[in-house]
C-alpha cells in the first residue's frame, strides 16, 4: 500500500497569476493517487472554495480550505513575507473570510493584498498557520539570523499554540534545502511539528512549460528573457504519496504530520439553506400577513386602472393571487417579494424607469399586484409555476432592468436600508478564450506578431463558444457540428511544426481563469455583515467590492442574489419622453393632432399596443434601435411575417434564435393562410391557437403536458427542465410518466409518443414575458 499523504499547499487556476490546476482535475488526480484530502489554497482569495468543497466531497475527498496570505516586509514592499492558512472549523473559515476581505479592502499594494500581523492577532482562532521558507522566519533563517528566526517563532506559537506548523519543501529551488535543515533544528528546539510539501502549482511534471507561459502572460514577459525571475521549478506538480515519502524518507515524521493535519481540519458548508435580510413590517404583521395584505391591495389598484384581461373576471385574478400567496408563504419567500418590491417602488417614485418585467417572474400575479412587473400575466397565458414551483425548492430570480444611468442609484438606496457591510455586487471571472489564447501564447513564446495575428484571426468570432479543440476538430462537440471545424487552421496546425508548438502549448491554458470582473447586475444582500456568509473582493482603496463567490456559489451557500440590470433602451425612452413633454409643455399641445390632442404629460404605460402605424413599420422592417429587432436577420423575418398584432411581435421574438428559428417559415405562412394550421391534440388548440398550432412558449409545453399527460403544473415545469437538459435517463422516465397520464386521459401511447416527441424536439425558448419596449411607438407619431 502506498503511503499515506496530503498536499495542504496547492494553488489552483483561481489564483489567477501561477497555477494551471483546474479544480475538477485535481479532485480526479488526488482521488486516483489514493489521497484521502488536499488542502486548497489560492493566493489571498477564496474563489473556488464551493466549487472546490462540493467537487472533492462528491469523489470522496475531505476538503480542506485555506489560501496563502501576504504579510507585508517593511523593509522590501516587493517581496512581502507569505504565510500559509488553513481552517481548521467553522470559526476558521469566518476569520479567514474577513481577513482577506480585509486585505482587498485595506491592505492592497498594486497586485499584493497585505494582511496586517494585527489583523491575525486578533482573528486567528480556528485557523493553522504554516510558515514556510517565504515566511518572515524563512527570511531570518536564510539569512544567518537564528535569534530573530526563533523569536519570531516563539511569539506566533503564543498567539497560536500548537496550531503553528513549520512548513517543508523540496522543489529543487535555490533555498529550499537551507531552510529545511536549520528549520528541523529549530521545530525540535521549540516543539513546532513540521510538514512536508510540495507547495503545487501544476499537476504534471510535463506543465511546467504551461505553467511557466502563464506566469509570464501575467507578468507581461516572454519565456526565453534570460532576465525574468525564475520562481518556480518542474518538481512543483502534484507528486503522488509515493513520490513526497520518498522525497522526505529521512523526515517521515513531516510526512505523518501532514496527515495528521488534515485530520484537524473540518469545515461544513451548508447549501440549500437560504439567508434573506430583515425586511421591516408594521406592528401586528409578521411577512406571511403584510405580503397578503400589500398583495390583496396591489391587486385591487390593479384592476381599479385596467379591466380584466378578455374572458377572466376580477375574481378569477383574486383566486390566482390566493393561490400564489399560499404557495410563497409556504415556500419561505415573502421576504424576497417585499424587498423587491420595496426597490423597484422606491425606484419609480424617483423617477428611475424601471421595465416592465421578463423572463418566468412576469407569470406572478403577485408580482404584478405589488408593482414588481407591469405585465398582466393572465392576459398573457403566463403561468407562476415556471417561475417558482412548489415541486421542487429553488429561490425564485426576478430579472430587473433599470434606466442605465440611474441602476447605481436603487443599489445605493439597498445598501443605505439594509446595510452597506450586508450589500455588494457579485465577482464574475474572465477566462483565455481561444484567440486570446493564441494571441498571448504567441507572445509568450517571442513568436513575431503578424504571424501570430494571421492564425488568431482564422479562429472565427462565431460561436463564441469555439474553442481550439472545436476549430482542430476534436473535440465531440466538432464531431456533432462539423461546422465548427476551421479547415485553414486545422491544416495549418498539421502542417506547420510553429503553428503546431504555438497551439500545444494554447490549448494547456485556454479557458484557465484569467481575472476577476464584476456581474452585469447581480447584487447581493445578506441578513449580517457579508463577510459572515462570503469573503469580499474589492478594488484599490476598497472600492468596487464584489463578492468572492460567482453567482452561482453565492446561491449555494444560502445568499440571495438581487438582479439590478441596466438597460440603455430604458435610458433613451425616458429621454424621449421627458423631451415629448418639455415639448407639450412648451407648446400646450398634447399627443399627435392637436385638435384631438388630451391635455397632460405622456404616460408610456398607456400607449396602445394595437396602432396600425406602428404595425406598418414593423412591416416595413424599420426597426434600427428598436430592442430585439433591429438585426438584418430579424428584419427580414419582419417583411416575411408582416405582423399585425402585438402576439406576432412576441413570438417572433421567441423564435429568432437557433433551433426555433426553423420554425419561423411555417409560422409565417399559417399566419397568412398558405399552410394548414395543424394541432398534434385537439385539446390544447386554445393554447396553441395564437401561434398557429406551433409551440413556441415554455408555458405551451407545460400546458400541453398537463392537458394530454395529465401532469400538474408543477410536475409540468420539471419535465420543461428536464427536456432542457436533455439527460437521457430523465427523458425515458418521463416518457413514461407522459404515456400512463395520456392513456388515463384516452390517447392511445402512439400518439402520446408523437405529442412528448413534439415537446421534446422544442429547444428551450423564451417565455412571452420577454415584451419589446415600445420604442416603435414613436418614430409614427409626432407629439408636440
Amino acid at each position: 500500500m502506498s503511503p499515506a499523504f496530503v498536499h495542504l499547499h496547492v494553488h489552483s487556476e483561481y489564483s489567477l497569476v501561477d497555477s494551471t490546476i483546474r479544480i475538477d482535475s485535481l479532485v480526479a488526480a488526488c482521488a486516483a493517487a489514493g489521497m484521502p484530502a488536499v488542502a486548497l489554497t489560492d493566493q489571498v482569495n477564496l474563489f473556488a472554495l464551493v466549487k472546490f468543497h462540493a467537487a472533492a466531497e462528491k469523489a470522496g475527498i475531505k476538503p480542506i480550505a485555506g489560501c496563502d496570505v501576504w504579510l507585508e516586509d517593511a523593509g522590501d514592499r516587493h517581496r512581502p513575507f507569505r504565510l500559509t492558512l488553513l481552517c481548521q472549523n467553522d470559526e476558521g473559515y469566518r476569520n479567514l473570510s474577513r481577513l482577506v476581505s480585509r486585505a482587498w479592502a485595506q491592505g492592497r499594494h498594486g497586485d499584493f493584498a497585505f494582511i496586517d500581523p494585527a489583523w491575525l492577532s486578533e482573528a486567528h482562532a480556528g485557523l493553522i498557520v504554516l510558515a514556510g521558507v517565504e515566511s518572515e522566519a524563512g527570511r531570518h533563517l536564510l539569512g544567518g539570523r537564528l535569534d530573530a528566526a526563533r523569536a519570531w517563532l516563539k511569539d506566533w506559537q503564543h498567539t497560536l499554540g500548537d496550531r503553528l506548523y513549520l512548513e517543508l519543501v523540496r522543489t529543487g529551488r535555490e533555498d529550499d534545502e537551507n531552510f529545511v535543515g536549520t528549520a528541523v533544528r529549530l521545530a525540535v528546539e521549540l516543539d513546532i511539528p513540521a510538514v512536508a510539501s510540495n507547495d503545487v502549482r501544476f499537476l504534471e511534471r510535463d506543465d511546467f512549460e504551461a505553467h511557466e507561459a502563464r506566469v509570464c502572460i501575467h507578468q507581461g514577459r516572454v519565456l526565453a528573457d534570460p532576465k525574468r525571475p525564475r520562481l518556480y521549478s518542474a518538481e512543483q506538480y502534484l507528486k503522488s504519496p509515493a513520490q513526497m515519502a520518498e522525497l522526505f524518507a529521512d523526515l517521515p515524521q513531516a510526512i505523518e504530520n501532514a496527515v495528521e493535519l488534515a485530520k484537524r481540519c473540518t469545515l461544513e458548508l451548508k447549501f440549500g439553506t437560504y439567508y434573506l435580510p430583515n425586511f421591516p413590517v408594521p406592528e401586528g404583521f409578521d411577512l406571511a400577513s403584510w405580503i397578503r395584505e400589500q398583495a390583496r391591495s396591489g391587486l385591487a389598484a390593479r384592476l381599479s386602472r385596467q379591466a380584466p384581461a378578455a374572458g377572466f373576471s376580477a375574481e378569477d385574478y383574486s383566486k390566482r393571487l390566493e393561490v400564489e400567496v399560499d404557495v410563497i408563504v409556504e415556500m419561505g419567500f415573502p421576504g424576497y417579494f417585499l424587498i423587491v418590491a420595496d426597490f423597484i417602488n422606491w425606484a419609480k417614485d424617483h423617477d428611475i424607469p424601471v421595465g416592465p418585467g421578463r423572463g418566468s417572474g412576469a407569470g406572478s400575479v403577485v408580482a404584478w399586484a405589488l408593482g414588481i412587473t407591469d405585465i398582466d400575466p393572465l392576459c398573457y397565458g403566463l403561468l407562476f409555476e415556471r417561475f417558482l414551483n412548489p415541486e421542487r425548492v429553488s429561490m425564485p430570480d426576478f430579472d430587473i432592468d433599470f434606466c442605465m444611468d440611474k441602476r447605481d442609484q436603487v443599489i445605493e438606496y439597498v445598501a443605505a436600508k439594509y446595510g452597506r457591510d450586508h450589500v455588494s455586487q457579485i465577482i464574475t471571472f474572465g477566462t483565455m478564450a481561444a484567440k486570446a489564447v493564441l494571441r498571448d501564447t504567441g507572445r509568450v513564446l517571442g513568436m513575431p506578431y503578424g504571424q501570430v495575428d494571421k492564425i488568431a484571426k482564422l479562429i472565427p468570432m462565431r460561436p463564441l463558444d469555439l474553442s481550439l479543440d472545436d476549430a482542430l476538430g476534436r473535440s465531440e462537440k466538432s464531431a456533432r457540428e462539423p461546422e465548427r471545424v476551421v479547415a485553414d487552421f486545422k491544416t495549418q496546425y498539421e502542417t506547420d511544426d510553429a503553428v503546431r508548438e504555438l497551439v500545444d502549448l494554447a490549448l494547456k491554458l485556454e479557458d484557465l481563469t484569467r481575472n476577476a470582473g464584476k456581474h452585469a447586475g447581480g447584487v447581493v444582500i445578506a441578513p449580517g455583515p457579508l463577510t459572515d456568509y462570503v469573503p469580499v473582493y474589492s478594488e484599490t482603496g476598497g472600492e468596487g467590492a464584489v463578492t468572492q463567490f460567482d453567482k452561482d456559489d453565492v446561491e449555494a451557500v444560502g445568499l440571495v442574489k438581487f438582479d439590478f440590470l441596466g438597460l440603455r433602451t430604458l435610458t433613451i425612452i425616458d429621454w424621449a419622453v421627458k423631451a415629448i413633454n418639455a415639448r407639450r409643455r412648451d407648446s400646450g399641445l398634447g399627443i399627435g393632432d392637436s385638435e384631438k390632442a388630451k391635455p397632460g404629460p405622456l404616460d408610456i404605460s398607456t400607449i396602445p399596443l394595437d396602432d396600425p402605424a406602428v404595425f406598418d413599420l414593423f412591416k416595413r422592417a424599420q426597426t434600427i434601435a428598436i430592442f430585439q429587432f433591429e438585426s438584418r436577420g430579424m428584419q427580414g423575418m419582419l417583411k416575411d411575417a408582416k405582423p399585425d398584432r402585438f402576439e406576432d411581435l412576441i413570438a417572433l421574438g421567441a423564435l429568432y434564435r437557433p433551433g426555433p428559428m426553423d420554425l419561423i417559415p411555417s409560422y409565417c405562412k399559417r399566419k397568412h393562410g398558405l399552410e394548414p394550421i395543424d394541432y398534434p391534440d385537439q385539446r390544447v388548440e386554445p393554447v396553441l391557437r395564437e401561434t398557429y398550432g406551433i409551440m413556441v412558449y415554455q408555458e405551451q409545453v407545460m400546458q400541453m403536458a398537463q392537458i394530454v399527460g395529465g401532469y400538474s403544473l408543477g410536475g409540468a415545469d420539471l419535465l420543461r427542465r428536464a427536456m432542457g437538459k436533455k439527460k437521457v435517463e430523465e427523458m425515458a422516465r418521463h416518457r413514461a410518466i407522459f404515456r400512463e397520464g395520456a392513456a388515463n386521459n384516452g390517447v392511445d401511447e402512439a400518439k402520446a409518443d408523437a405529442v412528448f416527441d413534439t415537446m421534446e424536439n422544442l429547444p428551450a425558448t423564451a417565455s412571452t414575458s420577454r415584451m419589446p419596449p415600445p420604442m416603435p411607438w414613436f418614430p409614427t407619431r409626432r407629439p408636440g
